[in-house]
């Protein structure tokens, strides 16, 4: 990393005239070409995907999506009389006409008897699309609209509802970004006293957020991108963005206030802090892309497109970033910071953390010691406390939103409303059954299934409509008595599947398939809770195996994995209250009580063990240094997380803002995201990291740093620290050495981890005074043992992608290729599958004159009182 922040600080122009061009390079196709995002998916295997294939493949025109057009008289009218008539009917036929639209059935024709309500107050016409709602451009979508309400008078009220107008209605909703940015900005001025301060990580952040959001806008023309998915990598995005950027600038701020230049202030601030950010930017995105095994193409592209923004965030941190630095130099502190500079001495300067005072960290430093004091009371406290929040996620109930949800206002929610009322809460989302004949003998069959639906508990109509292009075909629209997002719906589904549709069919050639909109809702949640358990497990074994190479423990990434775990139980606690339970949510404009989104916990959970590495990589990695430097535990975890704990802080406020200003942007899927994530950064930030991980860790003591000799000799060395720094130890430290003449065996240990990347450890100080005598000196890797064939196939097989395998081998500049490149676009790897005894081969030919080297820098490193690190 330093050679990386070296060049981009002194190319500074040269990097930021690269992200000009490839800004630019990226905005032109994107404005010539702009977007194609699509919300169709499909469910292999699943009925309601059958359903719509058998009708594609043999009534194209009838698949397309169906809308609802509501009229409502007002007063003492009827919708039959004559004056509503003379303004309904031609309305009507404007909009058959209308480009995309494959037909209308009015509420006037033949087959509108059904389509008027019992009090004559309101009905409605059915406008079907050429195709689904995906597909149809937006301004047809909309010119149906404004052609419909211009029918509206004083008496006569129109509304419409369905897919496509609800896509074209969700797309108006307002932008919130900037409210966001703006609390980040006063939350950053607060912190830094400084308006080029407060600025720097804003301006990296939405330079990376612009490229990665174009880029998605791009690959919605060669993949299957969600309409909400930009929303979605936009809000990942811009949190991570300004928060990778602070710890960095922070880390710089020290350095400055260190006595260092602004150049080797840069380059220690990358060569620590930019570890850890590369490192927990990475497994962002590692646990963004598991969303892959699920094989369900909105989590898929979801997942994808979160994954882009964050990794344009990662890669803006480490090159634009270190530029911008290069140009404001010591601007970035403020005045009073620079004068007081301008009046010490060199070397004198002792900065902490808070950059306007001791006292802050003197308070975080007495927190620490209250939490190590009473650690059992604490650890009771805050797990109470989570269990208390995550108590409401046992009654999660997943599904899909309906119109219901839209807020007050809309078109979609007038005309959901009015539905209702009139016809039923059904009504606003039947189910299809699409039934084929395959004999004439067949039509006795089809006949008793409309009777049969008909007389079913939960049913209000069941109608058929023959489809005359193709014999045999028939399709059977079913209103149920409730909603398409109420539990009694999907229990409807499953009676009919499992025990109506079955019983008429025997005995007969009749195959029938319950599809629909509301079906394939309904198997979408179905296939997505069924899949959950699978994607955890993933991501708790990604998760904890990236931080057991990381940190060199097994005790460590057990915690990290409960803790994640109990801040999803709590976000998704929240969630639930919020938004199932209804607790505040007319009051922000969401509309009413409803299920939760089927696809929010695998993506949340994604996205929340990323997030979540980040602050456990930040706090850990201090005390983790602190604990290599002294063995003390206690002592470790007492001055990581006081030194830590201001910063994470911070951060964490900064992403709550960020997060919580989506939620008042109108879109309820999107506000589930938001109160969701700015709640389990608040748990995890304010609660676990703050009480319950240190007091955790006080308990178990030097326990948190066990891991078993075989598990040592296998784990890659993939380290996220910085430059060593010298630091003393004291006389009489060292003891009997495996090695003749050199350290022990815990020292040798303690050697290899050093300057752990945090942006708030304690600063190199520029000293003038001679340094003791015993130090530790250059870094020195102790002996290693051969590598093995086998566990480089496993770190293959599993990792290769990311180069972990090349990590194993000691290779550490073909990792980080693999691991920007994702092992050369999956060709390398596979390369890599032949060719790894070769390389096992060399890689242990190389290692062994370096262990006999070693091995006597050792002898002679213990003879002279010191130990390498």
């Amino acid at each position: 990393m330093s050679a990386l922040a070296r060049w981009c600080f002194r190319h500074r122009f040269l990097v930021i005239g690269m992200w000009a061009a490839v800004l630019v390079a990226l905005a032109v196709p994107y404005v010539s070409h702009s977007t194609a995002y699509s919300d169709s998916f499909s469910l292999p295997g699943a009925e309601s995907s059958k359903a719509q294939a058998r009708l594609e493949a043999t009534e194209p025109k009838q698949s397309g999506d169906s809308d609802q057009i509501v009229v409502h008289v007002r007063g003492d009218g009827s919708i039959r009389d004559a004056a509503v008539r003379s303004t309904v009917i031609p309305m009507l036929q404007r909009v058959a006409k209308l480009p995309s639209v494959a037909s209308v059935t009015s509420m006037y024709g033949p087959a509108g008897e059904g389509r008027v309500s019992k009090d004559g107050k309101t009905a409605y016409a059915t406008v079907t699309f050429d195709s689904q709602a995906d597909r149809i451009p937006v301004v047809d979508v909309t010119r149906v609209i404004d052609t419909a309400q211009a029918a509206r008078d004083k008496t006569l009220q129109v509304e419409l509802g369905g897919e496509a107008i609800g896509t074209v209605v969700q797309g108006q909703a307002k932008s919130t970004e900037a409210i966001g940015l703006v609390a980040a900005g006063i939350i950053l001025f607060v912190a830094f006293g400084s308006l080029l301060g407060m600025a720097l990580p804003l301006l990296v952040a939405v330079a990376a957020l612009g490229a990665g959001l174009i880029t998605v806008g791009l690959a919605s023309h060669v993949i299957t991108v969600g309409s909400d998915d930009p929303t979605v990598a936009a809000l990942i995005g811009l949190g991570v963005g300004i928060d990778y950027a602070l710890f960095i600038v922070t880390r710089y701020r020290t350095g400055l206030q260190s006595g260092l230049a602004p150049e080797p202030a840069a380059i220690r601030a990358l060569d620590t802090s930019g570890r850890a950010v590369l490192f927990a930017g990475l497994t962002v995105v590692t646990a963004l892309l598991g969303l892959l095994v699920l094989r369900i193409g909105p989590a898929s592209s979801m997942g994808i497109s979160a994954a882009t923004a964050v990794l344009f965030t990662v890669i803006a941190a480490v090159t634009l970033l270190p530029a911008l630095l290069g140009i404001f130099g010591n601007k970035l502190l403020s005045r009073r910071q620079r004068r007081a500079m301008a009046n010490r001495q060199s070397g004198t300067a002792h900065p902490t953390l808070n950059i306007h005072g001791q006292g802050k960290t003197k308070s975080k430093g007495r927190w620490a010691e209250r939490v190590e004091r009473n650690r059992t009371l604490f650890t009771v406290v805050a797990l109470l406390a989570v269990t208390v929040l995550s108590l409401p996620a046992l009654s999660m109930r997943l599904g899909t939103l309906d119109a219901g949800n839209d807020p007050k206002g809309t078109t979609t929610r007038a005309a959901y409303d009015l539905l209702a009322q009139g016809f039923g809460a059904g009504s606003n989302g039947p189910l299809v059954l699409v039934a084929q004949q395959a004999a004439p003998s067949d039509a006795s069959a089809l006949e008793k299934l409309i009777t049969t639906v008909r007389s079913t508990r939960g049913v209000v109509s069941a109608t058929a409509r023959p489809v005359t292009a193709v014999r045999g075909l028939s399709l059977i629209d079913v209103v149920p008595t409730s909603a398409p997002q109420d539990k009694a719906t999907s229990t409807l589904i499953s009676h009919l599947r499992k025990d109506v549709v079955p019983a008429v069919e025997q005995g007969s050639s009749l195959t029938v398939y319950v599809g629909g909109r509301t079906a394939a809702s309904a198997d979408l949640a179905d296939v997505l809770a069924s899949k959950l358990p699978l994607f955890l497990g993933v991501i708790v074994a990604l998760g904890c195996l990236l931080l057991m190479v990381a940190f060199r423990s097994v005790v460590v990434p057990l915690t990290a994995a409960v803790m994640n775990l109990l801040a999803s139980a709590g976000s998704f606690g929240v969630v639930v209250a919020v938004f199932q339970w209804g607790w505040g949510c007319e009051l922000l404009g969401l509309g009413k009580a409803g299920p939760v989104a089927a696809e929010l916990p695998v993506i949340m959970l994604a996205i929340l063990f990323g997030l979540s590495m980040d602050y456990q990589v930040f706090l850990v990695s201090r005390i983790h240094e602190e604990w290599e430097h002294t063995r003390d535990s206690h002592r470790a975890i007492r001055i990581g997380q006081a030194e830590t704990g201001r910063l994470i802080n911070a951060a964490a406020l900064i992403m709550i803002c960020v997060f919580t200003a989506f939620v008042f942007g109108g879109q309820r899927v999107i506000a589930e995201y938001g109160v969701g994530l700015a709640a389990a950064v608040a748990i995890d930030a304010f609660i676990l990291r703050t009480v319950l991980v240190p007091a955790l860790m006080h308990l178990l003591g030097r326990a948190n740093w066990w891991l078993p000799a075989w598990l040592e000799r296998i784990l890659p060395r993939v380290s996220i620290e910085g430059s060593p720094s010298r630091q003393t130890v004291p006389a009489g430290s060292m003891s009997t050495s495996p090695f003749p003449g050199g350290p022990s065996a815990a020292e040798w240990t303690a050697a290899r981890h050093r300057d752990m990347a945090t942006t708030a450890v304690r600063p190199v100080v520029a000293s003038a005074q001679p340094e003791p005598a015993i130090q530790h000196q250059a870094a020195l890797p102790g002996p290693q043992a051969p590598k093995s064939v086998l566990a480089a196939y496993v770190w293959w097989l599993f990792l290769g992608l990311f180069g972990i395998h090349h990590f194993y081998l000691d290779r550490k500049n073909r990792g980080l290729l693999y691991l920007f490149t994702l092992g050369i676009c999956g060709l390398g790897w596979l390369v890599d599958g032949v060719t790894l005894p070769r390389q096992i081969q060399s890689a242990n030919a190389r290692l062994a004159p370096r262990d006999v080297e070693t091995s006597a820098e050792w002898t002679r490193a213990g003879r002279a009182g010191t130990m390498p690190r």
